[in-house]
């Protein structure tokens, strides 16, 4: 099974052809059964796959499809690498995919494009599997692009929408500037190891004593790619506007695909990293920053997609400090149990705007919990998982990177201290969100509120299923530190972990610190509801008495401002006036018009030989002749 691992990303591969050649002819309910199959049999062979993985004796797999590059010493294939870290991430991908494709049979069928809409759905599913089965960093980036492109498809599938069309561009300009980061490291990469394999870079640099500056530059270049597709501080702008997109779509790139690409890149490269310190600590700080900055953006948010985005954000900042710090089981722990409530938490939310009838408007909803039981009692649970609430599955995975940034010791307790903030505003977002859309007095409009219903059986069956997992996919790294998913990822980290001195064992210290980080996420919790349940007036004096946070905020930093006034209109303008006048009008189309008056002249000069007369040409092979006896006389 495990030469045949290549069949996972092929099954999504093969719907996505089938519904885009012949998606047409099909009928509606056809369309979905071979998207649903198609994620579904990956699924299945996935769970195979670890089963059988499980009973090797070797910590890892490498298996090659066919040679792909051969140029000069450089050589490359299309293989795949089986190992704790890929095998938890397919699992992760074909399952959370799944449902969401059960999902959006529902939500989705009355959509014009429903076979365009599952065949870029299929596309993306493919084209994460293959970035995170790549055995090297090339076939990676095959992986990497797919899934940027997908993204750009899936925003902007509503394409005749303006604010669709330009989110959808957005996401796909910022992805490019950190996929030119990732390339140039793959190529520095090349010149420092003459391999692009992950087995071979990883045995080299086991081996070698190459200096921090390369290995610093060649971090820093893929930490560039790694911030654009998850959306860290600078290129975390596309993801809020990616709400464009079809509410399955944000589920499936929030929770299962796209945005966790960047926090397994930088897991895979775990030795590295961890040889370029200078690095690792660029990491860390990006990642607790842009988790603050996000939760701070997400008090504000009215728009219910809006606040989930911004939370996707900063819960990406945690994958991310948490790698940064070294803790990467916990990062990828986090990655693992964020697939489960987010996911639970956008398709709540897609479920809640479905019987609104399109509305997205916090403010215009409330009081939903009768209408809306099973939504309510899941996005619940999702809500006390993210906050971190004892025993969901965010409090487990969360508490564990906190307690690893803080053993690392030295400004790392700074980082702790933000993070324990962040955590407080988690809770206090997320609840302000499930008390204003559930809770409090209704605010629906009336001939909306005469037609609320709950999700039909094909969206509250996944639903369910999230929840169960938010409330025990923590579980999956208990006993911590040698059980579950710990245990499974140990010999993927093991080298790097045997850099920086070995895991750090837990202990008293731990349940102190799950205690600490448990009670600030209830502080947050009941000041949350103490200002949208017992005192409604209470957020109306917040914003009075700290206006400036409030319109900082609510105006995003004014970070997009920023980028449309010192790059996107000075861009405008060079291409304007230089790029399109100068060289294009002045420079291009002269030479270009140039090249045609010399060959209109050509074929004027000739037009006088190429009559079309006979007589003119018998006149002409007659001159020709006595010309050359002449000649030879």
């Amino acid at each position: 099974m495990l030469d045949s691992v290549w069949l996972v990303p092929l099954c999504p591969l093969l719907g996505a052809l089938l519904n885009g050649f012949f998606g047409q002819y099909y009928r509606r309910e056809t369309i979905g059964q071979i998207g649903m199959a198609a994620v579904g049999l990956a699924f299945l062979l996935a769970l195979i796959t670890f089963i059988t993985f499980l009973s090797q004796p070797v910590p890892q797999y490498q298996t090659t499809v066919f040679p792909w590059i051969s140029a000069g010493v450089y050589r490359a294939q299309v293989g795949f690498l089986i190992d704790g870290l890929s095998c938890t991430l397919m699992l992760v991908v074909t399952g959370v995919g799944l449902l969401i494709h059960v999902y959006s049979t529902a939500y989705m069928h009355d959509e014009e494009d429903y076979a365009r809409y599952f065949t870029y759905l299929n596309l993306f599913v493919g084209a994460m599997l293959i970035l995170i089965m790549a055995d090297n960093y090339l076939l990676m980036f095959v992986g990497w692009e797919g899934v940027g492109l997908c993204s750009y498809l899936l925003i902007g599938f509503w394409y005749t929408k303006q604010s669709a069309a330009d989110a959808g561009k957005k996401a796909f300009i910022v992805n490019r500037v950190g996929d030119f980061g990732f390339l140039l490291a793959i190529l520095l990469m090349f010149v420092t190891f003459k391999t692009t394999d992950m087995l071979g870079v990883q045995t080299q640099l086991a081996q070698s004593h190459l200096t921090g500056g390369v290995l610093t530059a060649i971090a820093l270049l893929l930490f560039m790619g790694a911030m654009g597709k998850a959306a860290q501080i600078p290129l975390y702008v596309w993801l809020p506007d990616a709400m464009e997109g079809p509410t399955p779509v944000s589920a499936l790139i929030h929770a299962a695909t796209m945005v966790t690409a960047g926090v397994y890149m930088i897991a895979r490269s775990s030795l590295l990293f961890t040889l370029a310190p200078a690095a690792s600590c660029l990491v860390a700080f990006i990642g607790i920053a842009t988790a603050l900055f996000a939760a701070t953006m997400a008090l504000v948010a009215t728009d219910i997609k809006r606040v989930l985005a911004y939370s996707t954000v900063s819960q990406l900042g945690y994958m991310v400090f948490a790698v940064g710090v070294g803790a990467y089981t916990a990062g990828i722990f986090h990655l693992v149990t964020h697939a489960f409530f987010k996911a639970l938490l956008f398709l709540g939310a897609g479920a809640v705007i479905h019987a609104l009838a399109g509305e997205q408007d916090m403010r215009k909803m409330g009081d939903l919990r009768g209408a809306l039981p099973t939504t309510h009692w899941t996005m619940r649970w999702a809500t006390l998982a993210i906050a971190g609430i004892f025993p969901f599955a965010g409090f487990w995975s969360k508490d564990e990177i906190l307690a690893g940034a803080l053993k690392m010791g030295g400004l790392n307790i700074l980082w702790w201290l933000v993070g324990l903030l962040t955590a407080f505003l988690t809770a206090f977002y997320m609840f302000r969100l499930l008390y204003l859309t559930f809770y409090g007095p209704s605010r629906v409009e009336p001939h909306v509120a005469a037609h609320l219903h709950e999700a039909p059986p094909a969206m509250r069956v996944p639903l369910m299923l999230l929840a169960l997992l938010s409330l025990l996919g923590g579980f999956l790294g208990f006993p911590p530190e040698h059980g579950g998913l710990h245990r499974l990822l140990a010999p993927v980290f093991a080298a790097a972990e045997h850099v920086r001195g070995g895991s750090h064992h837990f202990g008293f210290g731990d349940v102190v610190l799950m205690l600490i980080s448990l009670g600030v996420a209830l502080a947050g919790w009941r000041l949350a509801r103490r200002a949208y349940l017992e005192e409604p007036t209470l957020e109306a004096q917040w914003i009075q008495r700290w206006q400036a946070f409030y319109t900082l905020f609510v105006n995003k930093y004014y970070v997009d401002e920023a980028y449309t006034r010192w790059i996107i209109r000075p861009l405008y303008t060079f291409s304007e006036n230089v790029l399109w006048r100068v060289v294009d009008v002045r420079g291009i189309d002269r030479v270009v018009n140039l090249v045609g008056s010399v060959m209109s002249l050509n074929s004027q000069f000739l037009s006088y030989l190429q009559t079309g007369y006979v007589r003119t040409y018998a006149m002409t092979l007659v001159g020709g002749a006595v010309l050359m006896l002449l000649m030879l006389l």
